[in-house]
């Protein structure tokens, strides 16, 4: 990639080479520390951006909340018109800020793109959600009473993504929030500023054609300085957030001494079960995709692969061959198949892995290195378990595959589930009685599993997230829209009489 192409890339989509770091409807004249935003695949610089302060903070959620007492009393399909028009901004800008994604985050293109198709399908699915947004009619027991429930916006949401997903992991929040009737403040990773700068400006357009500017808004700042304002912010009744367990916990506790919500979606160490009798080439090409896409550095990323006996000593060897094969370099090369790691932080944190690895008498089959070149490449690495290790059951984000053998079904699900965290399995197989144990209450644990599909690639139809350490929270699709509104129950006496529920007397 060359200057030009940055340049190029930024001009199209309005960001400027040093950018502000608040909008509240318009930008902020933020003079906050100077964040530099450097692409992971040279170093080299590619824009700049003045970070919010207290101040800036304090602006946007004051915009944020006036906003709010407006947007709430649109109709909710005229919300929905709104956020139509948002996807098909995106769609007009689906390159640029593909390729944006690429340059700042590291993911090679077809990934970069197809995070800003999730964004464009989010809203969507978030346009028909606009006149579904449903409650329940109940019988009462009371004679002349009508009972039911209804739902009301929730208020000015704080959203916090990771550097992972720039983009698609806010528009999830934001689409279906906006139809909901909510504001929000989005504060994105401080590794990925400049896609963030892109999404506001184009929610900017969108927003300010349609005369309801401040639905949308942004802060980019130090975590000292704006992010524990936004978790002990009772004028902010939820933090939607996605990142590491540490975080979350973090998170869940100053929002939790609040009482206001939470909707948590953390790490993941999600695993795939290959039985003797599934498919080889299906469940090769699943663990290759999940292991290796966005350099393992996804939350549904595959880190661990438990194999039956009996099929693993081909699908290892198939893996072998794979992995010499897999392309790494430039994310904006079409032949690339994995770019590099974000920082140099997170190559320390691989390496350091592997050291506990080899510590704990784990095999390294192949790859753990990393590569000298200019980025912050690494090899994907294959890793051989050994009865007892530790270390596969933290999350590193990047990819390591540490493989199992069982002889069972159970023990595979035994080992599947011996984890902290709680977000994405799979299993191949083509037996349905063990497919069915898995997806039984006493087979995966986890908030996603799958059937002879891997663990990486969930549609925005179902409802994201997982349980224990992961945090628990649903995003996306399905009925998660309840996490961004309010139940309120309703009951109403048509009749000339008042009586009581559990037919209590009270009669003077």
């Amino acid at each position: 990639m060359t200057t030009a192409t940055w340049n190029e890339t930024l001009e199209a989509l309005g960001v400027l080479p040093t950018s502000r770091g608040a909008s509240a409807g318009t930008w902020l004249d933020t003079r906050g520390p100077e964040l530099v935003s450097y692409t992971p695949s040279n170093g080299e610089a590619l824009g700049r951006v003045l970070q919010a302060e207290a101040g800036d903070y304090e602006a946007v959620v004051r915009r944020a909340s006036e906003a709010f007492a407006t947007w709430r009393m649109v109709p909710a399909p005229q919300r929905g018109e709104v956020v139509r028009q948002l996807g098909e901004e995106l769609r007009a800008h689906k390159e640029s800020l593909g390729r944006l994604v690429s340059l700042e985050a590291g993911k090679i293109l077809s990934e970069g793109l197809g995070e800003v198709q999730e964004m464009i399908d989010i809203c969507d699915f978030a346009v028909g959600l606009s006149r579904q947004l449903y409650g329940l009619a109940m019988h009462s027991e009371r004679p002349q009473h009508r009972m039911y429930e209804q739902w009301h916006p929730l208020g000015p949401i704080g959203i916090v993504s990771a550097f992972n997903f720039p983009v698609a992991v806010w528009a999830w929040n934001a689409a279906i929030a906006a139809v909901c009737g909510d504001t929000m403040i989005w504060k994105p990773s401080s590794k990925t500023p400049l896609t963030a700068v892109a999404v506001q400006n184009i929610a900017n357009r969108v927003m300010d054609r349609n005369g309801c500017p401040g639905v949308f808004n942004l802060v980019i700042g130090r975590g000292a300085d704006v992010g524990e304002l936004m978790l002990a912010d009772k004028r902010l009744p939820l933090i939607s957030a996605t990142g590491s367990c540490r975080m979350g916990r973090r998170i869940a506790v100053v929002v939790g001494e609040r009482l206001g919500r939470t909707l948590l979606e953390l790490g993941g160490n999600n695993a795939i079960i290959v039985m003797n009798d599934a498919s080889p080439d299906l469940a090769v090409r699943a663990v290759l995709f999940g292991a290796v896409g966005t350099a393992g550095q996804r939350c549904t990323t595959t880190r661990r692969l438990i194999l039956q006996k009996g099929i693993a000593k081909d699908i290892v060897s198939r893996l072998l061959k794979a992995y010499e094969q897999v392309r790494i370099g430039d994310p904006l090369d079409a032949s690339t198949l994995m770019g590099p790691l974000i920082d140099a932080g997170a190559t320390d944190d691989m390496m350091a892995a592997l050291d506990r690895v080899k510590k704990e008498g784990g095999e390294i089959l192949c790859g753990g290195k990393k590569l000298d070149c200019p980025g912050h490449f690494v090899l994907p690495t294959l890793v051989r378990v050994k009865k007892g290790m530790e270390t596969p059951k933290d999350e590193t984000f990047a990819p390591i595959l540490y493989i199992y053998e069982v002889d069972t079904l159970d023990e595979a699900i035994a080992i599947q589930n011996d984890v902290p965290q709680g977000l994405s399995s799979a299993i191949f197989s083509d037996s349905m009685r063990s497919t069915e144990e898995f997806l039984s209450h006493r087979g995966s644990d986890c908030g996603i599993a799958n059937v002879n599909i891997g663990t990486s690639g969930a549609e925005i139809g179902g409802a994201f997230g997982g349980e224990k350490e992961t945090g628990g929270g649903r995003e996306s699709g399905s009925d998660s829209w309840k996490a961004y509104m309010r139940r309120q129950t309703n009951t109403i006496n048509w009749g000339k009489d008042l009586p009581l529920a559990q037919g209590v007397k009270f009669d003077l």
